[in-house]
């Protein structure tokens, strides 16, 4: 199930069941499910990344600095709080895009993701 799971790439699993219990009197009857994503965590509008079990198979440690190529949700840990502001929209191509927003002691920065993935950054001062 794992491998399947794995190779469903951007896509949801479902499980679900049940148990019978019986204790010899009286039987019970339970059931449970889990949902597991294989897409990486992303920002909600929030400010928080999703929660829930992740099996992307690109799940890494945390990156050592803020980079291009990082996700939202690694931004977030590397930076150690909450943004102060988070737009999320899309782009004329069915992009996902997001803007995460700092206040800072010297100024505003503002954090650009491209599906997931930080693709420019502004910092106070920058052209």
């Amino acid at each position: 199930m794992l491998a399947l799971a794995l190779g469903l790439g951007g896509c949801a699993v479902d499980m679900g069941g049940f148990s019978f219990v019986s204790d010899g009197n009286k039987s019970t009857t339970s059931s449970a499910s889990a949902r597991v994503s294989t897409q990486e965590a992303m920002l909600g509008p929030d400010g928080e990344c999703a929660a829930g079990v992740s099996l992307d198979p690109s799940t890494r440690p945390l990156p050592g600095e803020i980079a291009v190529g990082i996700t939202e949700c690694e931004l977030i840990k590397l930076k150690g709080k909450r943004p102060t502001d988070v737009l999320i929209g899309g782009d004329g191509k069915g992009r996902r895009e997001a803007q995460v927003l700092y206040s800072e002691p010297g100024g505003r920065e503002i954090y650009m993701f491209t599906d997931n993935r930080l693709s420019r950054i502004v910092k106070p001062g920058q052209g």
